[in-house]
């Protein structure tokens, strides 16, 4: 079963955190509790030392003090962190610690900050029926005391922070582990295999992009069969001309009398002139593929833009003898690649000039219809059956009963290329009168 990463983290982390947290508390205790240690055992001299020094008072004369029995005591531990002072009611010093020390005189019970010899001290007086008995510390010994207790926390804490650090990052890591399988997972793939990747074998988490994965996948592998075709078929098709030019050579060079010669050079001409046009034509396609550059739009006019094509294509018009034409009352805005749709607009021409017989008729028309900008060409020529107006935009495809002369197959698969990057509908109708009507609509600029 395949466990969620969210689980797989929150539990690795988790435990992570919680281990940390035993290893803090517990280091943090045992830490505490020996600096607490030293500081009991510390009071604890202090007291006894304090009761040693204690003067005897019972209303007669002063008895000596125990401290004089334990000099060598006094001589180790230095000076006192408490000092005890014994006060009569009057004000009257009965006994001190500390005679160095000269702590006020307060009658008010209580806890107080008082200043002693330049020194600051935490004072605690308690008042009695026969006398006032005060403690003392100093301020200095519990900063002291507070730095080494942080100082001493500092590495232990330092410590314990790397090695939380370590458990989350050994945590995530374990948690993450599934994005690490699928990444070597599509590393390992090669450009063959491009088959989906099983959602099954991975958490729930990853599935937008596995799915998102996949479908790349398949695209990559539609545009690659789509390469190997289009190479495939471009060989197929570059082989007959080549093969023509080859041939019209050998008879250019066989030619014995000049008029021979003439027709030779004419069709050789002819053939070098289809075999660059099915070259451009290829050109033309690919860039047109789906891994081209975005569309760079701009505001254009149809009806200039077909004028434009007439005015290109009008001498071979009259060659040929056809009536070639532009429609176009006003301006018809759009949105497009100039360069593309010129292209689009020069195949349909071109069809159209090979499709015409002689005397025939051709109009190129730039118009709105339903708001809609739209661009057409409308040929006097024989005409697509319906059956085969689909299957005349696949490349290299021509109408069975069409001359090998009239074109490459390659025209309307370029203008249904184009029109698709643009977003545009490609038509195909018959055209008033007989012949074919190409009709490209545009979505609303």
């Amino acid at each position: 079963m395949i466990t969620s990463i969210r689980r797989r983290v929150l539990m690795w982390a988790l435990g992570a955190l919680a281990l940390g947290a035993c290893l803090l508390v517990a280091g943090s205790w045992w830490l505490l509790a020996q600096e607490m240690n030293e500081v009991f055992e510390d009071n604890l001299k202090q007291v006894a030392l304090a009761v040693a020094s204690h003067h005897g008072t019972n209303g007669t004369a002063p008895q000596p003090r125990l401290a004089e029995r334990l000099p060598r005591v006094y001589e180790e531990y230095g000076k006192f962190e408490f000092v005890t002072q014994v006060w009569s009611r009057e004000g009257k010093l009965l006994h001190s610690s500390d005679e160095g020390v000269e702590l006020p005189f307060l009658s008010r019970s209580g806890l107080s900050v008082v200043t002693a010899g330049g020194e600051k001290w935490h004072l605690y007086t308690v008042v009695l029926e026969d006398g006032i008995v005060q403690a003392a510390q100093r301020a200095s010994e519990r900063e002291a005391l507070a730095r080494g207790t942080a100082s001493a926390l500092i590495v232990p804490a330092v410590t314990m922070l790397a090695v939380i650090a370590a458990l989350l990052a050994l945590a995530l890591r374990r948690g993450l582990a599934p994005l690490s399988q699928a990444a070597d997972e599509v590393t390992a793939r090669s450009d063959e295999a491009l088959h989906p990747i099983p959602l099954d074998s991975h958490p729930r988490e990853l599935h937008p992009l596995v799915i998102a994965i996949n479908g790349l996948m398949a695209r990559l592998g539609s545009a690659l069969a789509l390469q190997r075709t289009f190479l495939a078929d471009a060989a197929h098709e570059l082989r007959t001309p080549v093969a023509a030019l080859k041939l019209q050579l050998q008879l250019l060079e066989r030619a014995g009398t000049e008029p021979q010669r003439a027709a030779a050079l004419e069709e050789l001409r002819a053939g070098i002139a289809r075999a660059q046009h099915l070259l451009e034509q290829l050109l033309q396609l690919s860039r047109l593929g789906p891994e081209t550059p975005a569309l760079k739009r701009e505001r254009i006019d149809l009806a200039e833009l077909a004028r434009a094509a007439v005015g290109h294509f009008s001498a071979r018009a009259d060659e040929q003898k056809v009536d070639l034409g532009a429609v176009a009352a006003g301006a018809v805005p759009a949105a497009g690649d100039p360069q593309q749709l010129t292209i689009l607009l020069n195949n349909l021409v071109d069809n159209a000039l090979r499709h015409t017989p002689p005397g025939g008729k051709v109009d190129v028309a730039a118009e709105l219809r339903v708001g809609q900008p739209c661009l057409s060409v409308a040929d006097s020529g024989p005409g697509i059956a319906r059956a085969e107006r689909e299957r005349v935009f696949d490349r290299f495809y021509r109408v069975p009963e069409a001359p090998a002369s009239t074109g490459t197959g390659l025209g309307l698969a370029i203008v249904r290329a184009v029109a698709q990057r643009h977003d545009a509908a490609v038509t195909l109708d018959d055209a008033p009168g007989g012949g074919l009507l190409v009709r490209v609509q545009f979505p609303r600029p």
